[in-house]
């Protein structure tokens, strides 16, 4: 009897270990608990609203319609939807790939031993990205000024052409918004690639040098085979974030959004907080939303397939 109760645990010990694991979890959840709460709120709640808006009518105050689906008949209907899904598309296109390239060749530059103050050019770089978006609106707007005394048109005015109405005709309204994406995203890909390319064996390109490799070889030889996945990861997050510009085309052309310069978003923003239409502003939410998803199943099946081959190789 006496050893059987000297093996017993005492009943004490197992409550309060029990209550400071559950002390403990409850603190980890109390910590994380603020995300979950403003994303339930901020992010899942407007999702799941949208898609129960877009069959009704709403103008953001009144009593809500059921209106089955004839929000999405309106936008399906109306020029200037799939003119927006056109320039978003376009922007995205002249934004996305010179900035890609430049980014890569950027990096290169700043990770070669032969470029002195690398610290400092990098820092110059990013800043765009960090820049204010006030900043950003009045650079611009005294870059691609209407008048003659804007700093393009300036420009052009040297080589006797006639100045350009940057925010009103179809392809320049692009290529200035496109400019604006570039300048602003261009250093955060720099940086991007920049840390992929120092996870690369320097012997590489010293095993290349001695063979004779011209920098160019060296790029198209070892730095890029090298960068797939950093290059994947850049090409993947720019053609979500070109769907979703925004930003530029507001900054540059205010509330007044053109035909030729809006975008999918700025669509749905101008239906939703301009004209008072949240139906149809929640339908054209609903159709970018499938458009990411077909275009992220893309990407994740070129990706998935060119990893396949890799291995293969």
């Amino acid at each position: 009897m006496k050893a059987a109760q000297s093996t017993q645990i005492d009943p004490s010990k197992k409550p309060k270990g029990n209550r400071e694991k559950r002390r403990t979890a409850l603190a980890a959840y109390f910590f994380v608990s603020p995300f979950f709460i403003l994303f339930l709120i901020f992010g899942l709640f407007p999702m799941v609203f949208s898609f129960y808006l877009a069959f009704f009518r709403w103008d953001g105050l009144g009593e809500m319609t059921y209106v089955g689906l004839a929000n999405f008949q309106f936008i399906f209907n109306d020029p200037v939807f799939y003119s927006s899904i056109l320039n978003t598309f376009i922007i995205g296109l002249l934004g996305t790939l010179p900035q890609i390239i430049f980014a890569i060749l950027i990096a290169f530059a700043l990770n070669s031993a032969l470029i002195k103050f690398r610290n400092t050019f990098r820092t110059i770089i990013f800043l765009p990205y960090i820049t204010s978006v006030v900043a950003v609106a009045i650079i611009f707007g005294v870059v691609f000024n209407n008048q003659p005394f804007g700093f393009v048109n300036y420009l052009l005015s040297l080589a006797d052409i006639e100045p350009i109405r940057w925010n009103a005709e179809y392809w320049p309204v692009k290529i200035a918004i496109a400019t604006m994406v570039f300048w602003r995203w261009v250093g955060y890909n720099t940086i991007i690639f920049l840390a992929g390319m120092q996870s690369i064996p320097k012997e590489l390109y010293e095993a290349a040098k001695i063979d004779g490799a011209t920098i160019s070889q060296q790029i198209r030889l070892i730095t890029l085979p090298m960068l797939k996945p950093i290059t994947l990861f850049v090409v993947f997050t720019a053609t979500i974030g070109s769907l979703q510009l925004f930003t530029e085309p507001l900054i540059f052309l205010g509330r007044n959004l053109r035909e030729e310069g809006i975008t999918m978003v700025a669509y749905l923003w101008r239906d939703a907080f301009v004209y008072n239409s949240f139906g149809t502003a929640s339908a054209a939410a609903i159709a970018l939303f499938f458009i990411i998803i077909v275009l992220t199943v893309v990407n994740l099946l070129i990706t998935s397939r060119m990893g396949r081959s890799k291995k293969v190789g």
